[in-house]
């Protein structure tokens, strides 16, 4: 995974707990949900560069 990969997913799951946290505080149940699905993109996007850093580790040998 390129670092530019890792910050981009990080920005993004960070942003993403922040629009979950203001809309906790505000009572925006849909900024909070926004927020949710935000930091669940994040992940996977994560775990697909995961998975695409172990094919390429398990074809080099």
């Amino acid at each position: 995974m390129s670092l530019g990969d890792k910050i981009g997913n990080k920005v993004e799951d960070l942003g993403g707990k922040a629009k979950e946290a203001t809309g906790n505080v505000t009572g925006d149940e849909q900024l909070k949900a926004e927020g949710q699905g935000d930091q669940a993109k994040a992940g996977l996007k994560d775990a697909v560069e995961h998975v695409k850093d172990a094919a390429k580790d398990l074809f080099k040998k």
